[in-house]
């Protein structure tokens, strides 16, 4: 199995950006504990990070023709690109949206989710390990799926 792992807009800064909204860790941090966790499961992973929304969207489309499953990270996008959220619904892959903090206690705009509708489940506020939790989640899924 292999899944796309897509960081969405300012994940490069992870570390440095709002340490007290996201901690310290950075998105090499998060990529290492994926390989890891990946060894693990016995899967594979591709990483793409990117502040634009049209390069996500062409990662997305190209994702269909070599991955299981997609975990997203799509930051600001969650709230506001019905592109990305059509991308995901139009490869038909099963998707796993993850956040580092728990929108849902944040500003009243970061409540409402583009990308939820079209995901099989979405995972929050667990710093990294809401990543790591996602791929599992995803993995499963897509394991039962099978």
């Amino acid at each position: 199995m292999k899944f796309m792992i897509l960081h969405g807009p300012n994940l490069n800064l992870l570390g440095k950006r709002e340490p007290a909204i996201y901690g310290s860790i950075t998105i090499d941090d998060i990529n290492s504990s994926l390989v890891e966790l990946a060894a693990e499961l016995g899967c594979e992973l591709a990483f793409f990070q990117s502040n634009s929304e049209g390069e996500l969207i062409n990662a997305i489309h190209g994702s269909v023709l070599e991955c299981h499953g997609i975990l997203i990270n799509p930051a600001a996008y969650t709230h506001t690109s019905i592109a990305i959220r059509d991308a995901l619904s139009a490869v038909g892959l099963p998707v796993v949206e993850v956040h580092l903090s728990n929108i849902h206690r944040r500003e009243t705009f970061r409540h409402i989710s583009m990308v939820a509708p079209v995901a099989v489940g979405q995972i929050c506020g667990f710093g990294g390990d809401s990543y790591l939790l996602g791929l599992r989640a995803l993995y499963k899924y897509v394991k039962n799926s099978l």
